[in-house]
């Protein structure tokens, strides 16, 4: 069997990792090759090193990769994620609520969420259904020293250094067959039919293939440029085009503690991500230039980190919250930030690149007379998956209580809640979420307008990122519909009923369960740090 040519254009994690992801699932990690893998990767855009974090799907990527996770965490400075925690998204008054990868649910029919709404509230919904809230704040590990992570009955994904897993993904696929080219592009040659026949490299070197991966970033240099495939501005529901960001190194901020979670705090004018690693922190602020300036926002960010940040060098970046119309066009697909971005608020800036290089892997073209048909369902996976991504921040934004600033008080505005949401709101409000919501997007009032993008062939919400479960977390987080229960005429609410299964899991947690630094020092030889002073945006 001839091999086909795969030509990926463009490095860092979104190229790397498509690399890597279809060696493993197509080359069976280079033992039995199908698929001739090249990587052209310029040598003199600038590298950036980032903290990031993941989702649990992210485990399944380095699984087909076939790379150790210990190693993997040892070389990337990664350490463990269990949830994310939303800090004042509701109101300005240091109140959270947690966003975990683990919960419980009741058997045959879970009901916890409605029980839950018609009770005193008095604990947080999360709480009752799973033990990862209480755990993370304990600052425990998922897993006991010596345990492996398959068994672990707590999911988790990871916080690691974006620029280190490239380099790691490179070094494990050069290894296996992937080959590596530094060049930069000089040329993209078109035929015809608009395919492309092949890039031409400034060592005059020129790479043909059957397949084209456009992994160059915003500059979107094939799928953009080449193919003159569009952008979709969906900055009207994300009002944030800015970031600041800062590295937060642990030999002179040392907080005591690595946390097991991610936190997302919002802020006057957006939020800031906080991603604790093995030997630093990450920290950027994600606001909009509309209602802060570079300099405050950049002002606000070193006040949440507290005193001593003079030292500590700044970045700032502008982005566009936008997709790509097709990211399959002709023979050339776009993943990573090339097919589009969406402020990372649910840690799913890499994911969209994993979720790239599986979808085509599936979806591999082995003849020419099939990449029609692969590119169309590719297509609509990519922009499925988008919307939803798009649907839930948006949620977050839309649903918030917030008065303190016009950046709050404008996001809650009903021209930017995207109709989709809009209509899944309306529904919820007479029914909370369950499974059968996300069979299609036709709720009453809509289905008859076959005009509508909700109707028939428009974006659907599958649930193949978050499900009812997860919007149940999010909705009872921000307090959705809580004026509308308080008001009806419930005597003598019941305190939440607690899963029997959570308390046996915090029980044993706190007995087996190690602090989240203990067992990254054990464990992948994280170093000891000496306590610095508490930092302003430190909450335990």
């Amino acid at each position: 069997m001839t091999l086909r040519k795969v030509t990926i254009v463009g490095g860092g994690s979104a190229g790397w990792m498509a690399a890597a992801y279809l060696n493993g699932a197509l080359n069976k990690r280079g033992l039995d090759p199908k698929v001739h893998i090249t990587l052209v990767e310029s040598p003199d855009i600038p590298r950036i090193s980032v903290g990031e974090a993941t989702i649990p799907s992210m485990r399944h990527l380095l699984a087909v990769v076939g790379v150790d996770e210990q190693d993997f965490m040892r070389t990337t400075d990664a350490s463990f994620k269990q949830s994310i925690k939303y800090v004042n998204w509701v109101k300005n008054n240091d109140t959270f609520y947690h966003h975990p990868f683990s919960r419980y649910s009741q058997y045959p029919i879970d009901n916890s969420g409605s029980e839950w709404a018609a009770s005193d509230r008095s604990i947080p919904y999360m709480e009752t259904v799973s033990a990862q809230p209480i755990i993370c704040e304990m600052g425990r590990a998922p897993l006991a020293l010596g345990q492996n992570g398959a068994n672990s009955e707590l999911n988790y994904a990871y916080h690691m250094n974006a620029q280190k897993f490239a380099d790691y993904l490179r070094d494990f696929s050069t290894a296996r067959g992937v080959v590596h080219i530094e060049a930069n592009l000089s040329q993209v040659k078109m035929r015809d039919n608009g395919f492309i026949d092949s890039v031409v490299l400034d060592n005059e070197q020129v790479l043909n293939g059957d397949l084209f991966v456009d992994c160059t970033g915003f500059r979107a240099k094939l799928i953009g440029e080449a193919a003159g495939v569009d952008v979709e501005d969906c900055s009207q529901w994300l009002l944030c085009d800015r970031a600041v960001t800062m590295h937060v190194p642990y030999e002179t901020h040392y907080p005591g503690m690595v946390r097991p979670y991610t936190t997302a705090t919002a802020l006057s004018n957006g939020w800031i991500w906080d991603i604790p690693m093995q030997s630093q922190r990450s920290i950027g602020y994600v606001h909009s230039s509309h209602f802060i300036s570079s300099e405050d926002a950049e002002k606000e960010m070193r006040a949440y980190q507290g005193a001593d940040t003079e030292q500590l060098n700044s970045r700032h970046i502008k982005f566009s919250v936008e997709r790509r119309r097709q990211t399959w066009q002709g023979n050339c697909v776009a993943i990573g930030l090339s097919g589009g971005f969406i402020e990372p608020l649910e840690s799913t800036g890499l994911y969209l690149s994993d979720l790239g290089a599986v979808a085509l892997a599936e979806h591999f073209p082995f003849d020419d007379a099939h990449m029609e048909a692969m590119s169309y369902r590719y297509n609509r996976v990519m922009s499925n998956r988008f919307y939803e991504i798009l649907d839930f921040i948006n949620m977050h934004y839309c649903l918030t209580q917030r008065t303190d600033t016009d950046f709050w008080l404008e996001v809650q505005k009903p021209e930017h809640i995207n109709d989709r949401l809009k209509a899944k709101l309306e529904y919820w409000a007479m029914k909370l979420p369950t499974p059968l919501d996300f069979e299609d997007q036709c709720f009453s009032g809509l289905a008859s307008n076959t005009a509508s993008p909700l109707f028939n062939s428009g974006p659907v919400d599958t649930a193949g990122l978050w499900n009812h479960e997860s919007y149940l977390c999010i909705l009872h987080g921000m307090g959705f519909q809580q004026p509308e229960y308080a008001q009806k005429n419930i005597t003598n609410k019941a305190q939440p009923q607690i899963f029997r299964r959570v308390i046996e899991r915090l029980q044993e947690g706190q007995k087996t369960l190690p602090p989240h630094a203990i067992w990254l020092q054990n464990t992948v030889g994280m170093k000891s740090y000496q306590t610095a002073s508490t930092p302003a945006g430190w909450r335990c």
